[in-house]
């Protein structure tokens, strides 16, 4: 594995990959590696010649500076996980990289609409954020295939109709999301959780599955409620002690909300799948996760 920490650098050997004709997928994370992560770059690698795994902790997508404070750097541990697995360059771009005019006065790259629900609401200007470091990271690697994790559904959108709005030549490629024994969803927040608010995070996964199957019971019926479903299962995660944000079902393509009593068969339900959403808090740590209907 090379790293390298300057563009320049790395723009080299990506030019004499391009010029053999390889091709060369990306993972772009923010370090504290855990299996998910892994999952992304082993999946990247069936995709392409070469793989290259960025880790840069991006202060534009923290609307909260504590939040950002706390967001744990284990670099010599992410370091020898990527040793372990078939990343070809880890690069590790400083802020002076990302924001050469500084971060107040960089340009920024917003998608209007999906940016504003949901994570958007909770967390404003974290999108805003997320699209410009993914920008920037795409212009600077040129890669053929970008990867992400299907656990940050709203992301994936966003960073998809960027890319297509954009006309960056570049595939995103989703991986679905990688779990727990118990289900929850691989996070790097999870290591802030104690030992009780951890057996308490299983229920997320728990609750979500719950709403799925009565979802899919009405389906069956052809008629579904889905704001009674979503208040259940908010109702259900509140009992088991958990702050709900949100629980919501939405168009997985566009997340816009289904119509009430929409049956979801044949070709609709193909042409606009459902998923459900959440973000809850345990203790002072922010858990998200969502569920394919």
């Amino acid at each position: 594995m090379q790293v390298f920490d300057t563009i320049a650098a790395m723009r080299r050997q990506l030019s004499e990959w391009r010029r053999a004709g390889q091709h060369i997928a990306f993972v772009p994370t923010m370090g504290n590696l855990h299996a998910g992560h892994i999952a992304l770059i082993r999946h990247a690698a069936t995709l392409a010649d070469h793989v290259v795994t960025s880790i840069y902790v991006n202060p534009m997508q923290f609307n909260d500076a504590n939040d950002l404070a706390r967001y744990p750097v284990t670099l010599e541990e992410d370091r020898q996980r990527l040793q372990a697995v078939a990343t070809d360059i880890l690069y590790l771009p400083d802020a002076g990289q990302i924001y050469p005019y500084g971060l107040a006065d960089s340009v920024r790259v917003s998608v209007p609409g999906l940016s504003d629900v949901l994570e958007g609401v909770f967390r404003p200007g974290h999108f805003t954020g997320v699209t410009t470091v993914v920008a920037k990271l795409l212009n600077i690697v040129q890669p053929d295939i970008a990867v992400f994790g299907e656990k940050d559904w709203q992301q994936l959108l966003l960073i998809r109709r960027m890319v297509a709005d954009l006309l960056m030549p570049v595939q995103i490629v989703a991986v679905a999301t990688e779990r727990e024994a118990d289900g929850l969803a691989m996070s790097s927040r999870n290591g802030g959780l104690n030992e009780s608010e951890r057996c308490q995070a299983a229920g997320i996964y728990q609750v979500l599955s719950t709403l799925r199957d009565r979802w899919q019971r009405q389906r069956l019926v052809g008629k579904c409620d889905y704001r009674l479903l979503e208040h259940e299962a908010m109702a259900e995660l509140e009992r088991q002690g958990l702050r709900v944000e949100y629980v919501s079902i939405r168009n997985g393509e566009d997340l816009t909300e289904p119509v009430m009593g929409e049956a979801r068969t044949g070709k609709q339900s193909a042409e606009a799948p459902l998923v459900v959403l959440a973000a809850v808090w345990l203790g002072e740590t922010r858990l998200i996760d969502n569920l394919p209907l």
